[in-house]
C-alpha cells in the first residue's frame, strides 16, 4: 500500500502492491496564507493565522474505468489528455440545489453540508459527461473520515482530503477534522472551503470517468526527468481545481456563491498552491487562481470544460 502523508512524503514512490502499477506519490497542495491583492482586511482577519490552505490531497486510478460510449478510452495519453471529447461539451448544467444551513463543528456537520454539495456536484456533470460519452451514471461514494489515516483501495492516505478510482469503482474521501477546524476560525471560510475541496475531488471524478485521470498518470510515469513528472501533476491538480470551479459557477445563483461566501471562496482559490521549500506539483497560488476562475467565469456561450484544457496551454500558466 502506498502511504502518503500530508506533512512528510513528497517526491515518487514505487506501489507495486497495488495490482503492478507503478504510482507516484503525490503530496496535497500546500499554500502560505499570504496576503492578496483581492483580500479586504476583514477578509484576512477570518483566516486561519499559520496554516497553509489544503486544495486537496492525491487523485489515484488504477485499474480499469467504466466505459461509457466515448471512444477516446481507447487513444493515445496526449490524445486523451489534451484533445478529450469533454473539451468540447456544453455549459455545466445547474443543479439549482441549495447551500444546507447547518453548523460544521461536529462531523454530523460536516457531513449534512458536503453531502449536499456532493449531490448538487453530480447533478452539475451529469449532461456534459454524457455528452463525452463517459459513465455518466457512476457516481464516486463519499467517505468521511476523522482518523489520522484512511486506507482506501488505493493505498493508505494521511490527513487529507482525496479521490481514488480503482477498478471500475471510485471514492472521495473527506478529512472532517480540517473543515470543522476551520469552522472554529470562521463559519464562512469553512463553508467556502468544503465547498471548494469537493468541487475539486469531483473534478478528479470527472478526469477519471474520461480518461484523462489514468493518461495524466501514464504520461507521469513516462516522463524521464524530475520537472517533466511534476508539471504534468500541475496541470493535472490545476485542472481539477478548474472543472471544481465551473461546477461551483454554474450553480452560484442557487446556492449562492456571492458575497461573503463569494469573498471567502477568491480566498481559498488564490491561497492554494504550491508553497516554497515543497514539490512544485500543484500549482503556484496565482496559477490556482487563474484556473479555477476560469472555470468559474465561463460565459455560457463557451465550453465550460473546454476552458479547462490546461494541457493546451502555455507552461507559463501551469507553473
Amino acid at each position: 500500500m502506498v502511504n502518503l502523508s500530508r506533512y512528510t512524503l513528497r517526491g515518487v514512490a514505487a506501489a507495486a502492491a497495488l495490482a503492478g502499477l507503478a504510482t507516484m506519490a503525490l503530496p496535497n497542495a500546500q499554500a502560505a496564507q499570504t496576503s492578496s491583492t483581492t483580500q479586504t482586511a476583514a477578509t484576512a482577519a477570518t483566516a486561519t493565522t499559520a496554516d497553509p490552505l489544503p486544495v486537496g490531497g492525491p487523485a489515484f486510478s488504477i485499474g480499469s474505468v467504466p466505459q461509457g460510449d466515448a471512444v477516446t478510452t481507447k487513444s493515445s495519453t496526449l490524445n486523451l489528455v489534451r484533445y478529450n471529447r469533454l473539451y468540447k461539451t456544453g455549459p455545466v448544467t445547474p443543479s439549482k440545489c441549495k447551500e444546507v444551513n447547518v453548523s460544521m463543528r461536529t462531523l454530523a456537520g460536516v457531513q449534512a453540508y458536503v453531502s449536499q454539495h456532493f449531490r448538487c456536484t453530480y447533478a452539475e456533470w451529469a449532461l456534459p459527461l454524457k455528452q463525452a460519452g463517459a459513465a455518466y451514471k457512476v457516481a464516486p461514494k463519499l467517505v468521511f473520515y476523522t482518523a489520522a489515516t484512511a486506507n482506501s483501495y488505493c493505498g493508505a492516505v494521511t490527513r487529507t482530503s482525496f479521490f481514488c478510482g480503482y477498478n471500475g469503482k471510485a471514492w472521495i474521501y473527506i478529512y472532517a477534522p480540517e473543515i470543522m477546524s476551520f469552522w472554529g476560525s470562521s463559519p464562512t471560510l469553512a463553508r467556502a472551503y468544503a465547498t471548494q475541496v469537493t468541487a475539486h475531488e469531483y473534478g478528479h471524478h470527472v478526469q477519471w470517468l474520461t480518461g484523462i485521470l489514468g493518461a495524466s498518470w501514464a504520461r507521469q510515469r513516462a516522463f524521464s526527468t524530475y520537472a517533466a513528472q511534476m508539471e504534468e501533476s500541475r496541470r493535472r491538480e490545476l485542472q481539477a481545481s478548474c472543472l471544481g470551479g465551473a461546477s461551483i459557477g454554474a450553480n452560484k445563483r442557487y446556492y449562492p456563491m456571492s458575497g461573503g461566501l463569494y469573498t471567502q471562496w477568491l480566498y481559498v482559490v488564490n491561497n492554494s498552491g504550491d508553497q516554497p521549500g515543497y514539490p512544485r506539483d500543484h500549482g503556484s497560488l496565482k496559477n490556482h487562481g487563474f484556473w479555477s476562475k476560469a472555470g468559474f467565469n465561463a460565459s455560457r456561450s463557451y465550453t465550460v470544460a473546454g476552458n479547462c484544457n490546461t494541457w493546451n496551454a502555455n507552461s507559463t500558466y501551469v507553473a
